[in-house]
């Protein structure tokens, strides 16, 4: 239950596998996921490594699924997913797959280009039939005499006039419809108008046989005279990427030629359909089976690039690997390598040796579906240094609790509580179908944290009894409708038709004689000092929340100082913050219970004020007539705990130092001194003083203050970073403090956004009393729902989330979390391959 509140305990391990078993092994172990390897050729060239080549055919590998997966996706075939997990291949398997792979992608390129031929084919005779048909249509309009005269005298003019018989060229192509004006201004400028061109659009757009989109072409018919305007005339098409095609000058032989060229499509069209089907069945049989050729294919890789991570001794029989793993699965761990070495039909065991190192271990947190989102906010201010107290047990509590208190609202609070109750029962349906939004993907991680937000809201709005901005009356209310002024009788409706503000009179006791059962009383709710009473409220529960959160904070510190053996930061550090802590900060909790017990609705108008007593507390200025003391003694008291509080900083800022600082000489000028071998002297031997070196001087690492073996003690640096912690500390305790204000901010944000949008928006459709008032109600609703989830749900849970997550990295984490630490990340194929199927 222990590893709970710290990280795992880890150990550094060797492992000596035998060269034919160590495959096996390593695979075992990437199904296990416990042990994270380290390199051990770091100074070795990736492309000097002994599985480099075989690495590479797995990449090989890799790239031709990737491009039989990228031919399935295009054609819009699904990939079946069952989920199975198949077995990593033997070595001797990859053969094997090369082969099929190297068939599959020899095959389908075969088909492509073959198809891509056939629709270059087809796309060449569909664009001569539309020109056969397109250039008859301009024959035939050129037979009426007037446009052929027309078309002449444009062409020139001067051989129109004498009437001789004009010898006309032409050429027809096709170009893309975009380019015919540009097409045709270039004709006209450098044939000089010499030229008479006649264009039409194709109805149906062509599908490139290269990319596969559709384009939108157009015919079109060049005439000129003169073998020079036509090089200028093809020149240009060229340019333009027209595409010409011969075309016969007399009708008879057009007619012929469109007649074979419909007949050559006719069979196309049958060819194409063939490979289509073909390419089809070919794609579908491996979209059945991609997923777990690419599953094998990646471990295969996995292991080989791990094994490219191992020493190989000098016999070339056995592979050394080092590997971090946790002590508690350690038995796991052996019975994965057994496991492998049966598998590979090995006789020689593999041998798992742990080893004593210096080295900090990585921090490994254990965690579950519903732990995991509260460890990831605490991972996202720093990986915990190894074996330091771990703040996500207590952050699964604190965090949507200091949540709850900024957004507190039932209403909003039930709704967010169904919203991630939706996502928890259906996780395993959402899970299978792995959604690519980010944006969900996100929410859906955090669903537990959610859950538990939604929860502490509905909680804390029962205590704010705040529900869509207005209370609910459960119990009644706990004041007595005795009026202030007529003490003799209630208020009549003469009275209070004609007063627009009335006042209740406290002293006067209620229903419950007492406080109120559950929250606030409802009738706060039409009051017009409804704001100054609950700001009141609210800002001595952000106080008293942040400073006992701060005071959980320093009390963990402790549980590090005791783990870590480390008394010189209990006594001059844990304690005189603690001390500093309370005596200023929890005495300033302690008058606000005894001020809310020891007055009472008739003496209220006599208390003094808190913060102005807290000041003169400070400032020791005990002579302000308008400020009265609370309790006997409180001067006496007051200044024992503020001289109490400032010798604290004095033992933090001075003491630590120059103990340390007297450590450290008592280590050099006391130890031990050797004269013609023999050791003389009362001090501490080398061994002893490099363990006091080692315990000691450098067991202030999550204050900044390490001192390792190598580096002499700098008294002047140790100073400074002393004085900057203490300043730090006692600085941050009023700055902290005052931070836990925003739990007061928020909740009066959130509070008065809520009651605006239901004034302003609600209280529309609930004024109306016409006939079609209900049809308007309807449309109102539906804007104050929209509002209420876009700008309270979303807007302000994110607003109240970030401000509980700056509580907890800066305000709470601070007191004992250094999160220098790095996070431990095994070698584990799941995470591989979800790195790959959840894109």
């Amino acid at each position: 239950m222990g590893e709970l509140f710290r990280s795992e305990e880890m150990t550094l391990a060797q492992l000596f596998l035998q060269s034919e078993a160590a495959y096996c092994c390593v695979s075992e172990l990437g199904e296990l996921g416990m042990v994270q390897f380290r390199d051990l050729n770091p100074d070795v060239n990736v492309f000097q490594r002994k599985f480099v080549n075989e690495v590479r055919r797995c990449e090989e590998m890799d790239r031709k699924l990737r491009f039989v997966e990228k031919e399935i996706k295009k054609a819009n075939i699904p990939t079946m997913d069952t989920g199975e997990n198949p077995e990593v291949p033997f070595p001797r398997d990859m053969i094997d797959l090369e082969a099929t792979f190297e068939k599959l992608e020899n095959e389908l390129k075969e088909i492509n280009t073959n198809q891509e031929a056939l629709k270059k084919n087809f796309l060449e005779l569909t664009e001569l039939k539309h020109i056969l048909r397109r250039t008859q249509q301009f024959f035939d309009e050129m037979e009426d005499p007037n446009l052929l005269e027309e078309s002449s005298s444009l062409l020139d003019p001067s051989e129109a006039g004498r009437g001789a018989p004009l010898r006309l060229g032409f050429v027809a192509g096709v170009i893309n419809r975009e380019r015919i004006p540009t097409f045709e201004r270039m004709l006209w400028r450098v044939c000089r108008g010499n030229v008479f061109l006649r264009q039409t659009e194709i109805e149906d757009p062509l599908e490139d046989p290269t990319t596969g989109d559709q384009v939108h072409k157009s015919v079109f018919i060049i005439f000129f005279q003169g073998d020079q305007l036509k090089n200028r005339v093809k020149k240009i098409c060229e340019g333009f990427r027209a595409s010409l095609y011969p075309c016969p000058e007399t009708p008879q032989e057009r007619k012929e030629m469109a007649a074979g060229v419909n007949t050559r499509i006719d069979d196309l069209q049958m060819v194409l359909n063939q490979t289509e089907d073909h390419r089809q069945r070919v794609l579908q049989a491996a979209a059945k089976t991609i997923r777990v050729w690419f599953i094998k294919v990646r471990k295969m890789k996995a292991i080989y690039h791990t094994l490219n991570l191992c020493n190989i001794d000098v016999t070339q029989k056995c592979l050394i690997a080092e590997v971090w793993c946790p002590v508690s699965d350690l038995d796991s761990i052996q019975f994965a390598l057994r496991r492998g070495t049966e598998r590979s039909g090995s006789t020689v065991p593999s041998i798992l040796n742990r080893m004593q190192t210096k080295q900090t271990p990585p921090t490994f947190n254990k965690t579950n579906k519903f732990t995991s989102g509260f460890q990831n906010i605490v991972d996202a201010y720093g990986i915990g240094t190894y074996r330091e107290i771990n703040p996500a047990p207590y952050t699964i509590i604190t965090f949507p609790f200091l949540f709850a208190v900024m957004f507190g609202d039932m209403g909003h609070g039930v709704l967010m509580t169904c919203a991630a109750l939706y996502l928890v029962i259906r996780e395993t349906r959402l899970l299978a179908q792995k959604s690519d939004n980010e944006m969900f993907s996100m929410i859906f991680a955090g669903r537990y944290i959610i859950l538990l937000m939604g929860i502490f809201s509905v909680y804390t709005g029962l205590i704010y009894n705040d529900c869509f901005s207005k209370s609910l009356n459960m119990f009644g209310s706990g004041w007595s409708v005795r009026p202030m002024f007529f003490p003799k009788g209630n208020w009549t409706f003469e009275t209070l038709d004609g007063n627009q503000v009335l006042q209740l009179d406290p002293a006067v006791p209620g229903v419950f004689g007492g406080p109120y059962p559950l929250g606030i009383d409802p009738i706060w709710n039409i009051a017009t000092n409804k704001l100054t009473f609950l700001n009141s409220f609210k800002m001595k529960m952000s106080v008293i929340l942040g400073v006992i959160h701060m005071l959980f904070g320093v009390t963990l510190s402790l549980f590090n100082h005791l783990y870590f053996k480390k008394p010189l930061n209990i006594f001059l550090g844990f304690i005189p913050e603690i001390v500093f802590l309370s005596s200023l900060f929890g005495y300033l909790i302690l008058l606000i219970f005894y001020k809310w017990t020891a007055y009472d609705a008739v003496t209220s108008k006599d208390a003094p004020s808190l913060l102005i007593a807290f000041i003169n507390m400070c400032l020791f200025n005990y002579n302000d007539p308008t400020n009265k003391p609370l309790y006997r003694g409180q001067t006496g008291i007051q200044c024992l705990l503020v001289v109490i509080a400032l010798a604290c900083v004095p033992c933090m800022l001075v003491v630590k130092t120059m103990v340390l600082r007297r450590q450290y000489l008592w280590k050099k000028h006391l130890g031990t001194q050797k004269f013609g071998g023999v050791r003389v002297g009362n001090g501490p031997t080398e061994d002893e003083a490099e363990i006091i070196d080692h315990d000691q001087l450098s067991q202030h690492s999550e204050e900044g203050d390490e001192h390792s073996e190598e580096e002499p003690f700098n008294f002047g640096d140790m100073a400074v970073h002393q004085a900057i912690h203490t300043i730090e500390y006692c600085l941050g305790c009023i700055s902290n403090t005052a931070s836990y204000l925003r739990l007061w901010a928020l909740s009066l944000a959130h509070a008065q956004l809520s009651e605006v949008l239901w004034g302003m928006v609600m209280h529309l459709g609930l004024s109306s009393r016409s006939g079609g008032g209900f049809f308007g109600l309807f449309i109102i609703f539906s804007a104050f729902a929209m509002l209420t989830v876009c700008i309270l749900l979303i807007m302000e849970g994110l607003s109240a989330f970030l401000h509980a997550l700056r509580l907890h990295w800066v305000e709470f984490q601070n007191k004992f979390y250094t999160g220098q630490g790095f996070k431990f990340v095994p070698f584990s194929f799941e995470s591989i391959l979800e790195g790959r199927f959840d894109e």
